[in-house]
């Protein structure tokens, strides 16, 4: 196994865990930051009011775009299976 080898497999699982990361830190950030401009217009300083809505934003998230985390997950690691022989060859 080439070390260019190793430093690909490490970047391809880089850039699938930022994917599949994306979708949910995202939906943490803005209904975080809505939240904070609400909390900012009414002056509600409670700092547990936005853990319901990212809670439920991210659980929407999950429904949505959970299959196609699984789907492109699941795939990487087949691919990455499949490729082992011509990695240790």
């Amino acid at each position: 196994m080439m070390i260019e080898d190793v430093l690909q497999v490490g970047n391809q699982a880089m850039w699938i865990a930022m994917l599949l990361a994306a979708p949910i830190l995202l939906t943490a950030l803005v209904i975080g930051l809505v939240i904070g401009m609400i909390q900012a217009a009414t002056q509600i300083q409670e700092m547990t009011l936005s853990f319901i809505p990212k809670l439920l934003g991210i659980v929407g998230v999950l429904v949505i775009a959970g299959p196609w985390m699984l789907s492109m997950m699941l795939d990487w690691f087949r691919e990455l299976v499949l490729d082992i022989p011509m990695l240790i060859g």
